[in-house]
Protein backbone atom coordinates (compact mmCIF):
# COMPACT_ATOMS: atom_id res chain seq x y z
CA UNK A 1 0.00 0.00 0.00
CA UNK A 2 1.69 3.72 -1.10
CA UNK A 3 1.90 6.17 1.88
CA UNK A 4 -0.32 9.31 1.78
CA UNK A 5 0.76 11.93 -0.10
CA UNK A 6 2.21 14.70 1.82
CA UNK A 7 2.15 18.39 1.87
CA UNK A 8 3.68 21.49 3.34
CA UNK A 9 1.42 24.94 2.95
CA UNK A 10 3.15 28.46 3.27
CA UNK A 11 0.75 30.42 4.77
CA UNK A 12 -1.70 30.66 7.95
CA UNK A 13 -4.99 32.10 6.47
CA UNK A 14 -8.30 31.19 5.72
CA UNK A 15 -6.78 29.31 2.59
CA UNK A 16 -4.15 27.65 3.93
CA UNK A 17 -6.19 26.34 7.13
CA UNK A 18 -8.81 25.33 5.04
CA UNK A 19 -7.04 23.37 2.41
CA UNK A 20 -4.95 21.34 4.89
CA UNK A 21 -8.17 20.46 7.15
CA UNK A 22 -9.63 19.32 4.08
CA UNK A 23 -6.86 16.91 3.36
CA UNK A 24 -6.15 15.39 6.72
CA UNK A 25 -9.74 14.44 6.75
CA UNK A 26 -9.09 13.19 2.77
CA UNK A 27 -5.92 11.11 4.68
CA UNK A 28 -3.40 13.28 3.65
CA UNK A 29 -0.31 13.66 5.61
CA UNK A 30 -0.05 17.33 6.70
CA UNK A 31 3.29 18.52 7.33
CA UNK A 32 2.68 22.24 8.81
CA UNK A 33 2.22 25.05 8.18
CA UNK A 34 4.69 27.70 7.60
CA UNK A 35 4.26 31.62 8.59
CA UNK A 36 6.15 34.94 8.27
CA UNK A 37 8.87 34.21 10.46
CA UNK A 38 9.40 31.00 9.34
CA UNK A 39 12.40 30.00 7.07
CA UNK A 40 11.41 28.72 3.96
CA UNK A 41 14.29 27.98 2.44
CA UNK A 42 14.12 24.34 2.77
CA UNK A 43 10.32 24.42 2.92
CA UNK A 44 10.26 21.92 0.26
CA UNK A 45 12.44 19.14 1.70
CA UNK A 46 10.55 16.15 3.16
CA UNK A 47 6.99 16.45 1.72
CA UNK A 48 5.37 15.72 -1.86
CA UNK A 49 3.30 18.68 -2.21
CA UNK A 50 4.23 22.22 -1.23
CA UNK A 51 1.51 25.23 -1.19
CA UNK A 52 2.42 28.61 -1.48
CA UNK A 53 -1.11 30.02 0.17
CA UNK A 54 0.08 33.38 0.31
CA UNK A 55 -1.29 36.85 -1.44
CA UNK A 56 -0.74 37.18 -5.10
CA UNK A 57 2.15 39.31 -4.51
CA UNK A 58 4.15 37.94 -2.52
CA UNK A 59 3.74 34.48 -4.69
CA UNK A 60 7.16 34.96 -6.57
CA UNK A 61 9.10 36.64 -3.87
CA UNK A 62 8.22 33.70 -1.60
CA UNK A 63 8.88 31.13 -4.64
CA UNK A 64 12.48 32.61 -4.57
CA UNK A 65 12.79 31.91 -1.09
CA UNK A 66 12.39 28.03 -1.50
CA UNK A 67 15.30 25.81 -2.43
CA UNK A 68 14.18 24.02 -5.64
CA UNK A 69 13.86 20.10 -4.64
CA UNK A 70 12.14 17.05 -5.38
CA UNK A 71 8.50 18.43 -4.55
CA UNK A 72 5.74 19.85 -6.05
CA UNK A 73 5.36 24.36 -5.68
CA UNK A 74 2.07 25.35 -6.32
CA UNK A 75 -0.20 28.26 -5.45
CA UNK A 76 -3.81 28.58 -4.60
CA UNK A 77 -4.51 31.74 -7.41
CA UNK A 78 -6.87 31.92 -9.36
CA UNK A 79 -5.21 34.89 -11.45
CA UNK A 80 -2.38 34.13 -11.97
CA UNK A 81 -0.33 31.19 -14.13
CA UNK A 82 2.96 28.99 -13.39
CA UNK A 83 5.25 31.79 -14.50
CA UNK A 84 5.25 33.15 -10.67
CA UNK A 85 6.46 29.88 -9.57
CA UNK A 86 9.57 29.78 -12.17
CA UNK A 87 12.51 28.78 -9.82
CA UNK A 88 10.78 25.25 -9.70
CA UNK A 89 11.10 22.43 -12.08
CA UNK A 90 7.18 21.18 -11.58
CA UNK A 91 5.09 23.90 -10.42
CA UNK A 92 1.18 23.75 -10.08
CA UNK A 93 -1.80 26.14 -9.40
CA UNK A 94 -5.22 24.84 -7.44
CA UNK A 95 -7.53 27.76 -7.02
CA UNK A 96 -10.87 26.36 -5.60
CA UNK A 97 -14.05 28.20 -6.96
CA UNK A 98 -15.88 28.45 -3.32
CA UNK A 99 -15.37 31.07 -0.59
CA UNK A 100 -13.53 30.26 2.13
CA UNK A 101 -14.87 32.53 5.03
CA UNK A 102 -13.34 30.24 7.55
CA UNK A 103 -11.05 27.03 8.15
CA UNK A 104 -14.13 24.79 9.08
CA UNK A 105 -16.50 25.88 6.66
CA UNK A 106 -13.85 26.42 3.90
CA UNK A 107 -12.96 23.12 4.33
CA UNK A 108 -16.41 21.52 4.34
CA UNK A 109 -16.95 23.62 1.04
CA UNK A 110 -13.49 22.22 -0.72
CA UNK A 111 -15.45 18.88 -0.31
CA UNK A 112 -16.89 18.08 -3.67
CA UNK A 113 -16.11 21.69 -5.10
CA UNK A 114 -14.94 22.97 -8.75
CA UNK A 115 -11.03 23.34 -9.06
CA UNK A 116 -9.03 25.65 -11.63
CA UNK A 117 -6.15 23.88 -12.35
CA UNK A 118 -3.00 23.99 -14.07
CA UNK A 119 0.70 22.29 -14.28
CA UNK A 120 1.30 19.00 -12.46
CA UNK A 121 -0.48 15.99 -12.09
CA UNK A 122 -0.53 16.41 -8.37
CA UNK A 123 -2.95 19.42 -8.65
CA UNK A 124 -5.75 16.76 -10.05
CA UNK A 125 -4.82 14.12 -7.17
CA UNK A 126 -6.01 17.06 -4.22
CA UNK A 127 -9.33 17.65 -6.52
CA UNK A 128 -9.89 14.17 -6.53
CA UNK A 129 -9.36 12.46 -3.15
CA UNK A 130 -11.62 16.00 -2.31
CA UNK A 131 -14.53 14.65 -4.17
CA UNK A 132 -14.41 17.79 -6.70
CA UNK A 133 -14.36 18.41 -10.41
CA UNK A 134 -11.46 20.54 -11.90
CA UNK A 135 -10.86 22.16 -15.43
CA UNK A 136 -7.55 23.64 -16.69
CA UNK A 137 -6.99 27.21 -16.92
CA UNK A 138 -4.15 28.21 -18.84
CA UNK A 139 -1.67 31.19 -18.23
CA UNK A 140 -3.10 33.17 -20.56
CA UNK A 141 -6.95 32.65 -19.22
CA UNK A 142 -6.61 32.83 -15.95
CA UNK A 143 -6.77 36.82 -15.44
CA UNK A 144 -10.29 36.75 -17.33
CA UNK A 145 -11.60 33.17 -15.46
CA UNK A 146 -10.31 35.14 -12.15
CA UNK A 147 -12.73 38.17 -12.82
CA UNK A 148 -15.66 35.86 -13.92
CA UNK A 149 -15.09 34.05 -10.23
CA UNK A 150 -14.71 38.05 -8.43
CA UNK A 151 -18.31 38.77 -10.14
CA UNK A 152 -19.80 35.64 -9.49
CA UNK A 153 -19.10 35.98 -5.45
CA UNK A 154 -17.46 38.75 -4.32
CA UNK A 155 -20.07 41.15 -6.65
CA UNK A 156 -22.75 39.37 -5.90
CA UNK A 157 -22.17 40.11 -2.41
CA UNK A 158 -21.85 43.76 -2.88
CA UNK A 159 -25.08 43.25 -4.66
CA UNK A 160 -27.06 41.92 -2.08
CA UNK A 161 -25.44 45.06 0.48
CA UNK A 162 -27.05 47.59 -2.05
CA UNK A 163 -30.66 45.59 -1.69
CA UNK A 164 -29.96 45.71 2.20
CA UNK A 165 -29.09 49.37 1.96
CA UNK A 166 -33.12 49.74 -0.11
CA UNK A 167 -34.66 47.52 1.85
CA UNK A 168 -33.97 49.18 4.88
CA UNK A 169 -36.47 51.84 4.69
CA UNK A 170 -39.01 49.96 3.65
CA UNK A 171 -39.22 47.23 6.90
CA UNK A 172 -38.96 44.09 4.94
CA UNK A 173 -36.52 41.28 6.41
CA UNK A 174 -33.36 41.21 5.06
CA UNK A 175 -33.36 37.29 4.70
CA UNK A 176 -36.97 37.41 2.63
CA UNK A 177 -34.21 38.65 -0.25
CA UNK A 178 -31.91 36.26 0.36
CA UNK A 179 -34.92 34.09 -0.11
CA UNK A 180 -35.54 35.32 -3.33
CA UNK A 181 -31.71 35.46 -4.73
CA UNK A 182 -31.17 32.29 -3.76
CA UNK A 183 -34.32 31.06 -5.59
CA UNK A 184 -33.06 33.38 -9.00
CA UNK A 185 -29.63 31.62 -8.65
CA UNK A 186 -31.39 28.13 -8.47
CA UNK A 187 -33.36 29.23 -11.50
CA UNK A 188 -29.94 30.09 -13.52
CA UNK A 189 -28.93 26.85 -12.48
CA UNK A 190 -31.61 25.12 -14.10
CA UNK A 191 -32.43 27.27 -16.80
CA UNK A 192 -29.38 29.31 -17.56
CA UNK A 193 -29.16 33.14 -17.26
CA UNK A 194 -30.99 34.74 -20.40
CA UNK A 195 -34.36 32.03 -19.18
CA UNK A 196 -33.82 32.76 -16.01
CA UNK A 197 -34.13 36.26 -16.44
CA UNK A 198 -37.81 38.18 -15.08
CA UNK A 199 -38.75 41.39 -14.21
CA UNK A 200 -39.08 45.03 -15.93
CA UNK A 201 -35.80 44.47 -17.68
CA UNK A 202 -36.45 41.82 -19.25
CA UNK A 203 -40.22 43.03 -20.45
CA UNK A 204 -39.73 46.18 -21.44
CA UNK A 205 -41.54 47.62 -18.58
CA UNK A 206 -39.49 51.27 -18.44
CA UNK A 207 -42.27 53.21 -16.57
CA UNK A 208 -41.42 50.57 -13.68
CA UNK A 209 -37.75 51.05 -13.98
CA UNK A 210 -37.81 54.50 -14.14
CA UNK A 211 -40.67 54.87 -10.63
CA UNK A 212 -37.76 52.32 -8.97
CA UNK A 213 -34.59 54.84 -9.83
CA UNK A 214 -37.21 57.95 -8.19
CA UNK A 215 -37.31 55.37 -5.43
CA UNK A 216 -34.17 54.78 -4.60
CA UNK A 217 -31.43 57.52 -2.52
CA UNK A 218 -29.64 58.75 -5.68
CA UNK A 219 -26.24 57.27 -4.58
CA UNK A 220 -27.44 53.94 -5.56
CA UNK A 221 -29.01 54.75 -8.91
CA UNK A 222 -25.81 54.25 -10.87
CA UNK A 223 -25.91 50.64 -10.37
CA UNK A 224 -29.18 50.20 -10.57
CA UNK A 225 -28.96 51.49 -13.90
CA UNK A 226 -25.71 49.37 -14.95
CA UNK A 227 -27.29 46.15 -13.94
CA UNK A 228 -31.16 47.04 -15.66
CA UNK A 229 -28.63 47.42 -18.33
CA UNK A 230 -26.91 44.47 -17.59
CA UNK A 231 -29.91 42.79 -17.68
CA UNK A 232 -31.44 43.79 -21.04
CA UNK A 233 -28.54 42.95 -22.77
CA UNK A 234 -29.80 39.12 -21.97
CA UNK A 235 -32.74 39.78 -23.63
CA UNK A 236 -32.13 40.55 -27.19
CA UNK A 237 -28.37 41.89 -26.90
CA UNK A 238 -29.10 45.45 -26.16
CA UNK A 239 -29.68 48.07 -23.39
CA UNK A 240 -31.88 50.35 -21.73
CA UNK A 241 -33.23 53.41 -23.94
CA UNK A 242 -31.74 56.40 -24.34
CA UNK A 243 -34.30 58.59 -22.40
CA UNK A 244 -33.83 55.86 -19.23
CA UNK A 245 -30.71 56.85 -18.93
CA UNK A 246 -30.60 60.15 -19.56
CA UNK A 247 -32.91 61.10 -16.99
CA UNK A 248 -30.69 59.77 -14.35
CA UNK A 249 -26.99 59.99 -15.96
CA UNK A 250 -27.64 63.96 -16.79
Amino acid sequence: MSLPPRIRLIGKGRAAMSLARALDRAGWQIMGLLGRTDDFASAGAGTDLLVLAVPDSAIATVAEMVEPGDAVVAHMSGSLGLDVLSPHARRGGVHPLVALPNAEVGASRLVGAWFGVCGDPMMARVVSDLGGQSFEVSDEQRAAYHAAAVVASNHLVALMGQVERIAEGVGVPAQAYVQLAAGALDNVAALGPADALTGPAARGDWETLVRHLHAIDPSERPAYLALADAARRLVDGGSLPAEVKDLFNG
